[in-house]
């Protein structure tokens, strides 16, 4: 004969009791926690499992349950589902194991004109070749379970990250130097600023070219915005091309002057060209800085034989590293360039190209921005 059903003492905080009412009042909540909250709050007020359950018209068993495992676990532990052990995996491990493997290998490494793995041809595989490996288990696998072993291990191998190697194995040094070179224009800057000069006047230019600058006509005219109508301009997507242009420039890190020439190509007789237009714009007893990267213009027979006329101690090259170009800082003023005067831009011809670019140059002139460079700057002093 069953024993009596005795009452226990529910003991619970202010805050689990304002957590319990704030669930059992929820209309977002899993209806089992809702159920759950108000069979705990109700045995507070009413310490009956009997009572409770005819009052919430549940079961007086799933009431003691609920009860006991808030006495066992905690208030709110009590409200979810406790684990169950579910179906056994039909997959092994050996056989995630031997997915997870394939995955790591490319698809035409197996045969495929794919270059990569898809999900669906990865599945294919595992269903074709994956019982004769071992694991009869992944004769009916589907893309979906690929997915979701793939993602335990989080492996994506449909995708591509880059990455750049090394090939510069005084990558340090070169870095070295052309941070020296900033640190040098943050001295003369202060020295200039305290009026002090001492011996030899020197400038640093950071030169590069930015190649391909697109000169891309309208076929037909761009349609202005409309209050209440159209926020933008309007533009067809039919374009016409007329060629390209290369903006050859440099920027006095110490002024924030830019000099600048538009070409149509960027050879060692355009650089030489850019060179001869910074010799004439300083002092003929000015040391000229210049912060380059390894373009083959910058380093040519033609532009080492010009340099060779120049006064001993004119020019002076700094090289930035290999693949080191973002140590230039002219780079940013491109970058800046591109995004403001560059951005959207439709002529009619590459002589039109040519002189929005220049006049471009000279609205920077008017107002100069003086480029700083400071990452990693305090580590070379």
């Amino acid at each position: 004969m069953a024993g009596w059903r005795r009452a226990v003492e529910l003991a619970m905080s202010d805050e689990e009791i304002a957590t319990l009412t704030t669930l059992s009042r929820s209309r977002i909540e899993l209806a089992s926690r809702v159920s759950r909250a108000q069979m705990l709050l109700a045995y507070r007020e009413n310490p009956s499992f009997c009572a409770v359950g005819q009052r919430l018209g549940v079961h007086h068993q799933t009431v003691q349950r609920c009860v006991e495992r808030a006495l066992a676990d905690g208030p709110l532990a009590a409200l979810d589902d406790r684990p169950r052990p579910g179906k056994e995996p039909t997959i092994t491990p050996e056989a995630k194991a031997w997915l997870v493997s394939l995955a790591c290998d490319k698809a035409k490494d197996h045969g495929y004109p794919h270059e990569l793995w898809t999900t669906r041809l990865l599945a294919r595989h595992a269903r074709e070749h994956g019982p004769a490996a071992g694991h009869a288990c992944l004769a009916n696998l589907v893309q979906g379970t690929v997915c979701k072993i793939l993602g335990r291990e989080e492996i994506k191998p449909h995708k591509v990250r880059y990455y750049l190697e090394n090939r510069d194995a005084e990558f340090e040094q070169k870095m070295a130097e052309v941070l020296c070179v900033y640190r040098e224009v943050q001295v003369l800057k202060k020295a200039s600023a305290k009026g002090k000069r001492r011996g030899k006047p020197v400038t640093v230019v950071s030169c590069d070219e930015k190649p391909g600058i697109q000169a891309i006509a309208t076929t037909a005219p761009d349609l202005p915005p409309k209050p209440g109508v159209h926020a933008t301009f309007a533009r067809d997507h039919e374009y016409k091309r007329h060629g390209t242009l290369s903006l050859l420039a440099g920027i006095d890190l110490l002024t924030g002057k830019v000099h600048a020439l538009v070409k149509d190509r960027h050879r060692s007789r355009e650089f030489i060209e850019l060179l001869r237009l910074i010799d004439a714009a300083y002092p003929p007893n000015t040391a000229i800085k210049l912060i380059l990267d390894n373009h083959s213009a910058h380093i040519s027979r033609e532009t080492r034989a010009w340099l060779a006329t120049r006064p001993s101690g004119r020019f002076e090259l700094t090289f930035t590293p290999k693949h080191g170009s973002w140590l230039n800082l002219i780079e940013g003023f491109f970058s800046k360039f591109a995004r403001s005067v560059l951005r959207h831009i439709r002529v009619a011809s590459k002589h039109e190209l040519k002189e929005r670019i220049m006049a471009g140059i000279d609205d920077v002139n008017r107002h100069p921005v003086i480029h700083t460079w400071s990452y990693k700057l305090a580590e070379v002093a």
